[in-house]
């Protein structure tokens, strides 16, 4: 049969519920103060360096190519068509070496041209001088003759003074006898002087012509050049790297036609950062991977400004060249800035430039998690920066990029 209960208080239901909130309320609590959990990192993924103090060598590196120290353009000294292409790209040439024949009618012609005022200018020399001389001896003739005239008056004024003295002329016959004598002596010296400037003007007139025949030999001299040009010659020894026409095209003064270049005398042109080429200077010693051996040298030039955020060196190889290397070879460079001693270094990181604060993490003891810290950057090279605060020799951080928040500060490695 049923048994009759007595009800519950309502003071042990409200003290239940106390203790399930109570409960609660410390869950909440627990969890709030739980820190959050640390974001993993594959070590294979990492790129992990110690820090250590000793000597570390300055350097900056960049991409580059072999030239030729000394380049030939061959171009062309005026406007003609390609007729036949003896020699290409990759044959030794000599000076004399005959790279291509070309045509211009029009050059020819001109060479003609001079080559006809030539030897009218050279003729009319001729002409001159004959007419010129024979001037000349026809007024050396004429002095001579009233040289002759002058003697017989100077006689005849003689006799005549000595007439009058003895008054067998008159003072009239007298007077007309010596006024010719006079006219005779100044037709004399008027005659001397026209021979003396008909000389002179001989010998100018002639300088004058022989001047222009210069000139003009100059001219033809220089029209025979561009028709001698017609036949491309090498002009140095060398290898004939670029010669790109075809027979028939027509190339205008000035088109550059071919390159002959010496490929054993070869230098490093590198491309360097900017930012980095701020204390690269003249004379520092390089070395220059040709990716099938390395070669030392010095740097001999650098550009003045910089263009497309790189300045471009030139470093003069020391040593022999490793077999394969030829003009426009790929390379990398490596410059050496300087040498400091006894300082605190690590690898570089991804990320940081000269005297920057940048975050990194460093490796704790147990090596299974890493902490952010604050770390300053003094000179930095290649592969290498300078510790200035924040490490101390021996500690070990990840030198690559953690692709994780900024305020991520530790990290569990696994």
């Amino acid at each position: 049969m049923d048994i009759a209960r007595a009800p519950r208080s309502k003071s042990r239901r409200y003290a239940v519920g106390g203790v399930a909130a109570l409960l609660l309320i410390l869950a909440s609590a627990t969890v709030a103060s739980l820190k959050p959990a640390e974001p993993s990192v594959e070590r294979t993924s990492l790129i992990i360096d110690s820090v250590r103090r000793g000597d570390m060598v300055r350097e900056v590196r960049g991409p580059g190519t072999l030239v030729p120290e000394r380049i030939r353009w061959i171009s062309a000294v005026t406007s003609a068509r390609v007729e036949r292409i003896i020699a290409h790209p990759g044959e030794p040439v000599e000076p004399n070496t005959v790279l291509l024949e070309m045509s211009n009618p029009d050059v020819q012609i001109q060479a003609l041209q001079a080559e006809q005022a030539l030897s009218e200018a050279q003729t009319r020399l001729v002409d001159l001088r004959v007419q010129l001389e024979g001037s000349r001896l026809s007024q050396e003739g004429t002095v001579a003759s009233i040289s002759t005239l002058d003697v017989s008056a100077s006689q005849e004024r003689v006799s005549a003074d000595t007439l009058l003295a003895q008054k067998l002329i008159s003072p009239f016959e007298y007077n007309n006898k010596r006024a010719s004598a006079d006219e005779v002596s100044t037709r004399l010296r008027v005659e001397r002087a026209r021979l003396a400037l008909m000389t002179q003007s001989v010998d100018s007139q002639l300088v004058a012509q022989r001047r222009q025949i210069q000139r003009l030999q100059a001219i033809a001299t220089f029209q025979e050049s561009r028709v001698q040009s017609l036949i491309v010659r090498a002009g140095e020894h060398g290898v004939l790297q670029e010669l790109s026409l075809q027979p028939g095209q027509w190339v205008n003064a000035g088109t550059a036609l071919g390159k002959v270049v010496q490929p054993g005398q070869l230098k490093a042109v590198l491309r360097i950062p900017e930012t980095q080429a701020k204390d690269v200077a003249l004379g520092q010693t390089a070395s220059i991977d040709t990716r099938n051996g390395i070669v030392l040298g010095h740097v001999t030039r650098m550009d003045p400004a910089a263009q497309g955020g790189t300045v471009s060196i030139d470093v003069s190889l020391d040593g022999p060249l490793p077999a394969g290397a030829r003009p426009d070879l790929n390379i990398d460079g490596t410059v050496q800035l300087e040498r400091l001693q006894n300082i605190l270094f690590t690898g570089r990181p991804t990320s940081g430039q000269d005297n920057a604060v940048i975050g990194l993490f460093r490796l704790d003891p147990d090596g299974q998690t890493a902490t952010r810290v604050q770390v300053r950057l003094g000179r930095v090279s290649a592969n290498t920066v300078e510790i200035v605060q924040g490490l101390r020799s021996g500690d070990r951080i990840v030198l690559s990029d953690v692709p994780l928040p900024d305020n991520t500060q530790r990290i569990r490695i696994r």
